[in-house]
């Protein structure tokens, strides 16, 4: 199903001029309450607001629905280029579902767009006059803030996990990932550029974005194509850090020799190469992957690069859709792992861990694993967000193993949170409702057996109640 808002008839005037550093400043501090949009990494990126065009998109045609109406938008439009660089001229920002159902995708043309790449800034306006540059007022921090469990409690989640592991040694699938959700309530509606700037800070590793109410930070690059290269980040493979770059340097030597997550990651690279090999006329796979260390945890990654030789006929687009689901947000093989997730997983993962980026004429992509939805922001029910992460699962997996590690990953999305976090991802106090694993003990003073309380965290567990920061 496809729903345009805007009239393929209706062409665009898009129009991209150089500005000053100092003139753009900080671009988060740029974003408006008005449908702001993001992608940035280090200050460096993209920023947007107001809705110049926009299409919604679902079922299996969701990505060449799209791509078509891309094509027609922008083979229509009106540029006036001046710049001419990567994220220049016409941009679109687009977030597309996990599977065909449920759930819709979206690809929106922000009426401004501020960019910039290193010394140089540039702003583009879609059919709108030339703003005035200068920081928007500052967001209110979250009040009132609460968590609960998503879709599934613990015990039942725990069920899922198992039910998981006893199916892949079995047989099928090799490799199935897990997603999870969390609730956060708050007393009045939250302003998402709160968010994006505490990522941002907390997390200049990853690129921070938000679409559409998907937000979130990721290290993951799905598809990356520029001047003929096409580049896809891999990181799978995962183990929790404290933050102590002495203390991290032996997880970080365990993780690179650790049998189960190289063949975990050997899984995720095969999966995109694969899908790039026929698009590329040659291919550059390192043998041995990096650690890529993030604030919380750490990663086993590849960058995949191919010089493709059909750029003039495969849309990024297209790439997206070829190389999603991969088996890092997925599993192995593909339709066995995906039919698994629909079975099990007990939730409907909408746009959580689908490609969400931008793109121009050159086109890039970013996938997104960590996320938060926004919803429920009616007059009779109170506004929440809903916060997902993952957990992959393969041949001699164990349960027992994936309350603290997927709350390890959970931090880049539960920073809504504003009472003490530690290194582990364990928040403590009794406000959200117990241990992280669902057991409902209380994290002050007892330990349960899954996750041993806030043991070997680098932040000490406080004595008696935390309250929360005024």
């Amino acid at each position: 199903m496809t729903t345009p808002s805007t009239a393929v008839g209706d062409p665009l005037v898009v129009r991209t001029v150089a500005a000053g550093l100092d003139e753009v400043g900080s671009l988060l501090d740029l974003l408006p309450v008005d449908a702001p949009v993001t992608r940035l990494r280090r200050d460096e990126g993209l920023v947007g607001w107001g809705v110049a065009a926009l299409i919604r998109t679902s079922g299996t045609a969701r990505f060449s629905d799209a791509d078509k109406w891309w094509s027609e938008i922008t083979g229509r439009a009106e540029v006036h280029d001046a710049v001419n660089e990567p994220g220049t001229g016409p941009v679109a920002f687009g977030s597309f579902g996990f599977a065909d159902e449920p759930g819709d995708s979206v690809l929106v043309v922000p009426q401004v767009v501020v960019g910039r790449r290193g010394d140089r800034a540039r702003v583009t306006t879609v059919g709108v006059d030339q703003p005035t540059l200068a920081p928007a007022p500052l967001p209110d921090a979250p009040a009132g803030l609460s968590f609960a469990d998503g879709s599934l409690n613990g015990e039942a989640r725990m069920t899922v996990v198992a039910d998981a592991v006893a199916r892949i040694n079995a047989g099928d699938p090799e490799k199935v990932v897990l997603a999870r959700d969390l609730v956060a309530t708050c007393v009045e509606p939250l302003d998402v550029r709160w968010a994006l700037r505490k990522l941002a800070r907390d997390y200049s590793m990853c690129w921070t974005f938000n679409v559409d109410g998907l937000f979130g930070a990721t290290p993951e690059m799905l598809v990356r194509r520029e001047r003929g290269l096409v580049t896809s980040r891999v990181p799978a493979g995962t183990i929790r850090r404290t933050g102590d770059e002495e203390r991290d340097a032996a997880p970080a030597g365990t993780l690179a020799r650790s049998s189960k997550d190289l063949e975990e990651h050997e899984y995720a690279v095969r999966s995109v190469a694969d899908a790039l090999e026929p698009h590329c006329s040659s291919m550059n796979v390192p043998e041995v992957p990096f650690v890529l260390h993030l604030p919380n945890v750490m990663h086993l990654a590849t960058d995949v690069a191919g010089v493709v030789h059909d750029s003039a006929t495969v849309s990024s687009l297209q790439l997206a859709e070829a190389l999603h689901p991969s088996a890092a947000v997925g599993g192995t093989p593909t339709a066995s792992a995906v039919a698994l997730i629909a079975e099990i997983e007990g939730m409907a993962r909408d746009r959580y861990a689908g490609p969400v980026g931008w793109m121009d004429a050159g086109g890039r992509r970013r996938v997104g694993h960590r996320a938060a939805f926004c919803a429920g922001q009616g007059q009779h029910r109170p506004p929440l967000r809903r916060l997902r992460n993952r957990r992959q699962l393969r041949p001699r997996g164990r349960a027992g193993r994936v309350p603290c590690e997927v709350r390890a990953r959970a931090r880049r999305v539960v920073l809504l949170d504003v009472r003490p976090v530690c290194a582990a991802g364990r928040t403590p106090g009794r406000q959200a409702g117990g241990c992280p694993c669902g057991c409902r003990r209380s994290r002050e003073r007892r330990r349960c057996r899954p996750c041993r309380g806030c043991r070997g965290c680098a932040v000490p567990r406080p004595p008696g109640r935390s309250r929360s920061p005024r």
